[in-house]
């Protein structure tokens, strides 16, 4: 079964991960050091990461490093966009409707 990257962003444990490897590259030892959970958990979630292409793997010596990938974070972004231009045009019309009652006052 193929994953997406909604699926993969449901998680609130992958969102937190991707926020941690938004800066620097990690370790999967070093991105559980900051969760209060087993290392083949965070493995885990680093596996439908990865397999969603959100994160790839650099290999540098015997470690494995996960970071981000941006290109599938704008993926993310361009469907939000549609969501987004509708909350800014409700935030206008509501904006203009205070603006009226204030004038009335």
């Amino acid at each position: 079964m193929r994953r997406d990257i909604f699926q993969a962003i449901a998680d609130p444990t992958r969102r937190a991960i991707i926020t941690l490897i938004t800066v620097q590259a990690m370790t999967p030892n070093a991105i559980a050091e900051h969760f209060d959970t087993t290392r083949q958990a965070i493995s885990k979630h680093l596996k439908v990461l990865t397999e969603c292409e959100l994160v790839k793997q650099e290999h540098r010596g015997r470690e494995i490093y996960y970071q981000l990938e941006i290109d599938k974070m704008k993926e993310i972004d361009k469907w939000l966009e549609q969501f987004r231009k509708i909350w800014e045009s409700r935030f206008d019309q509501l904006d203009q409707l205070l603006l009226t009652l204030k004038k009335k006052k």
